[in-house]
């Protein structure tokens, strides 16, 4: 059942408790999760506790209650709390509000916390909001320390050679967009005499200062973080809601009850969260839904909970992992439905069931091929192969017990009445040879006439055949009509006979293996297109990352220098080259090994 049609959460729940400095999965929240197919547009917020940031959240849940409001400083929202609605402007889309406990919460003592939610923050959204009051000064800065700490709490790489640079250059090609909201903000929008837009005082406000001393890398060192992780940015600002003693009941106030100009900014905010927000996507273009948003929380809690940095390349492969072998069986029960609905055994010939097979099995592939990413050594597809060749191996036993147990029912049919002849006698007689051999030819060509006998039907003919062979010797020596020199002939005749039937039997036999030699050949060669058209997909899809990230790198490399900070210029230059390497390496590496 798909959630976002079916089902609608009445408000949020809470995923990732956070108790005794520890975070735990909410395993109800999970069940929400599993249950979205649809892509998933995930919104998180973050800001210093006490700074509305659930107001906003659940502006974008179009309610007015919900995500907890708590008027009073202590801190309200303990964890991370989730809302999945129906996305307001995207069709067949859910969107995920992600509520975070309050930053810097003076109750809490240990911090350790806070950097956990922001990283995690960052990494499950697709759209990254940080909340704060007033205006952009140092001490909004300090604030936003975490974003500097962001190296020491994630990892792109699960390589452990990789140093930091290389590590953290990855960071911008899977990081959300960055949107800063500005409440009570008071300032006119000015620089140099001229109105100013918000972006525009953000950027101003992330200017990097000339010098060395520790005051200037302070100041200097979250601008840069910012600039170097979050390329896209995008802020907002807004009036005052209300005076302040009016504030602690903001949700159950009217619009018309609110000073309009901030009614109108959260309109504007509002507008452009539904309609700039991208789908959570992953690298290699590896859109997320219900289930894969599952997955990563399971990975980066799990990951934190035993002491290690939660990481986005496991995150992906374990995913993968999980994907990957459902993929096997979906393409796997497509495969036993076509040959359930197509295949009548026993088949005429065996080309006719290789024919069926082979139809199936590509489709089978083109379907874990469609569902699968990220199969390391091809590993899953490997898998997928043996099933299917052992699938194709059983139906070629199941069709010779057919067409053997079909056979055998025919002859028995067939034969019965001569055999209840001879044993009357009817054939011990003079002459009696001759029509007992008319009477066999006669029975074979009824047996030939019957339709779908299946690939064993000159075997039984045959095997049943010899096995009467002594019968036949007895009519031949006692018919008194024959002479010595007659029945010599005869007894040669049906040696000739039956040694033909046996090399016939002898080559149908070989050119059955070298079919299923052929089937075997055509197989590997399926698999391998499909996967080499897979992996040209995927690669030009790393490329196209790749350059995109090289591009916003340059971007930022090119207004350093702009406004002259050579250093950072130079270990960015450092990053880009790193970049370049690896995208150089993509376009090198062989597509199959």
């Amino acid at each position: 059942m798909d959630m976002a049609s079916e089902l609608r959460m009445p408000g949020p729940v809470c995923l990732i408790e956070n108790t005794k400095g520890q975070l735990m999965v909410n395993p109800e929240a999970l069940k929400t999760l599993s249950a979205i197919t649809q892509p998933v547009v995930v919104v998180a917020i973050v800001g210093l506790y006490r700074t509305g940031k659930s107001y906003l959240m659940n502006k974008l849940a179009g309610q007015k209650k919900g995500f907890s409001l708590g008027s009073t400083v202590q801190s309200h929202t303990k964890g991370i709390w989730m809302w999945c609605v129906p996305h307001p402007k995207k069709p067949e889309h859910t969107l995920v509000l992600l509520d975070t406990e309050g930053l810097g919460d003076v109750e809490k003592g240990d911090n350790q916390n806070d950097s956990w939610i922001f990283a995690m923050a960052v990494l499950l959204s697709s759209t990254f909001v940080y909340n704060s009051i007033g205006t952009i000064n140092q001490q909004a800065m300090d604030q936003l320390h975490y974003v500097t700490e962001l190296t020491d709490q994630i990892r792109a790489k699960s390589s452990p050679d990789e140093n930091e640079g290389e590590d953290s250059a990855e960071f911008v090609s899977f990081f959300p967009d960055f949107v800063w909201t500005l409440r009570d903000f008071s300032l006119d929008l000015e620089a140099d005499g001229k109105t100013i837009s918000a972006d525009e005082y953000l950027e101003n406000s992330l200017q990097l200062k000339q010098g060395t001393s520790q005051k200037v890398k302070n100041f200097n060192l979250p601008r840069l973080c910012i600039r170097k992780f979050f390329p896209k940015k995008k802020c907002f600002i807004f009036d005052r809601p209300t005076h302040r003693k009016k504030l602690s009941q903001l949700q159950t106030l009217h619009d018309d009850e609110l000073d309009p100009e901030f009614v109108k900014q959260v309109a504007v905010f509002c507008s452009y969260i539904f309609s700039s927000s991208k789908i959570k996507t992953l690298s290699g273009g590896i859109k997320v839904n219900g289930p894969r948003l599952e997955s990563l929380v399971l990975t980066y809690v799990g990951a934190i909970s035993s002491g290690d940095l939660p990481c986005m390349e496991n995150a992906v492969l374990s995913l993968a992992q999980i994907e990957n072998s459902a993929a096997v069986q979906k393409a796997i029960a497509h495969y036993d439905q076509q040959m359930g609905q197509k295949v009548q055994l026993p088949t005429e010939t065996l080309q006719e069931l290789l024919d069926l097979h082979r139809t199936s099995e590509r489709e089978a592939i083109e379907i874990f091929i469609r569902s699968s990413f990220k199969d390391v050594d091809h590993l899953f597809q490997k898998e997928l192969a043996a099933q299917l060749e052992k699938r194709r191996d059983d139906f070629c036993k199941q069709n010779l017990k057919a067409s053997s147990d079909r056979c055998s029912a025919l002859l028995q049919d067939i034969f019965s009445p001569l055999e209840e002849e001879v044993k009357e006698g009817i054939y011990s007689i003079p002459g009696g040879y001759r029509l007992f051999m008319q009477k066999i030819q006669d029975l074979k060509k009824k047996y030939h006439q019957e339709p779908r006998k299946g690939i064993q039907a000159e075997e039984m003919l045959q095997t049943y055949l010899r096995s009467k062979e002594s019968v036949t010797d007895a009519i031949l020596q006692t018919d008194q009509t024959l002479t010595e020199k007659e029945r010599e002939i005869e007894v040669e005749r049906v040696k000739a006979e039956s040694a033909q039937a046996a090399a016939k039997m002898l080559e149908e036999l070989q050119k059955k293996n070298e079919q299923i030699m052929e089937e075997k050949d055509k197989s590997y060669q399926e698999h391998v297109r499909q996967l080499t058209e897979k992996m040209e997909r995927d690669r030009a899809q790393l490329l196209q990352e790749q350059e995109r990230t090289i591009a916003l790198k340059l971007e930022e490399q090119d207004r350093l220098l702009r406004e002259g900070f050579q250093n950072e210029s130079r270990r960015l230059q450092n990053e880009i080259q790193t970049l370049q390497r690896n995208m150089s390496r993509s376009r090198k590496r062989c597509i199959i090994s």
